[in-house]
């Protein structure tokens, strides 16, 4: 069954509307209430605030990695464990094919369902998590694959196992190694990309955010926590904190937007799925042209241009 935001109940009032009018056979009203439905969501996702968008980043019908690896990749065969500790599900990876494109796609993974998000840790991966993203991005490596990976987390987990299996360090060793990995990386924020939990599958050759994510040093919730004491400011901090997809690429962080359905990824899950891989098919045939040392100086001086400094 769809969930509604609050700010969609005048999408479910129609939609329901559709519904029923099919239920009668009355055609002539259902194509009334499209063109009605259409309207509506023209008006309503013209118009979206910071908070808005952050709720739909965090949407519980939006597609996560899992959803995509079914949506777009061919004979997906998943990479366990991290040859260290054990496997961490809040962190997936498939090898197979993209459209023809041998891929090895990373992902972070929220779980539906009470059972499955308690199995996915809510998105929140352990060290092993990131070492074994690394381990498949190192098997990768060793053939020429390209690598896409699907940033979707609220953060790395904070337990105390975690740190004492060095979550910091596995975050510090992921972000030194992927700079110089000599395979195309494509990384794409599908919901929420937050902190070094983000930032551990983030250091790419290009850097893309569907319409509706977001991706912040902190939650919004911490941030007015930490700011104002006072939880009840998160849409301040949300505007504060520019997360968006659009201030971010104007901020020159994220190379790219990638445009969802108009209604959103979370109505339109196969429209969102050929989005992100035609993004990745393309950005990995405009990286293939380069040799192995431009694909590395270009990566370089990537990472180099981010943020401001005075000397």
């Amino acid at each position: 069954m769809a969930n509604y935001l609050e700010f969609e109940k005048s999408i479910e009032s129609i939609q329901s509307d559709i519904e029923s009018a099919k239920a009668r056979g009355d055609s002539a009203a259902v194509e009334i209430l499209y063109k009605d439905l259409e309207k509506e969501v023209k008006k309503l996702f013209g118009s979206l605030s910071d908070y808005q968008k952050l709720q739909l980043a965090r949407h519980p019908d939006r597609p996560y990695a899992l959803d995509y690896v079914r949506l777009i990749m061919e004979d997906a065969q998943e990479i366990h464990g991290d040859r260290t500790f054990r496997d961490d599900p809040a962190i997936i990876c498939y090898l197979g094919w993209i459209d023809g494109q041998k891929s090895m796609l990373i992902g972070e993974q929220k779980g539906r369902g009470t059972k499955n998000k308690l199995k996915r840790n809510f998105g929140m991966p352990h060290p092993e998590g990131y070492r074994k993203a690394l381990r498949a991005v190192k098997l990768a490596e060793k053939f020429n694959i390209p690598v896409l990976m699907l940033i979707d987390t609220p953060g790395a987990y904070p337990g105390l196992g975690a740190e004492e299996r060095g979550q910091s360090e596995a975050i510090a060793r992921n972000l030194f190694e992927l700079s110089g990995v000599k395979v195309p990386l494509v990384s794409i924020v599908i919901g929420e990309g937050g902190s070094g939990g983000a930032l551990a599958i983030g250091v790419a050759d290009k850097l893309a955010m569907m319409r509706y994510s977001v991706f912040s040093v902190i939650s919004p919730e911490g941030c007015s926590a930490i700011l104002w004491n006072d939880p009840s400011k998160v849409e301040q901090a949300t505007k504060a904190l520019k997360i968006t997809a659009d201030d971010l690429k104007e901020a020159g962080l994220v190379d790219d937007i990638i445009e969802e359905p108009l209604i959103g990824a979370h109505r339109d899950k196969e429209s969102a799925a050929v989005a992100i891989k035609q993004y990745y098919l393309d950005a990995v045939d405009q990286l293939s042209t380069l040799t192995k040392d431009e694909l590395l100086e270009q990566r370089y001086k990537k990472l180099l241009s981010l943020g401001s400094y005075n000397e």
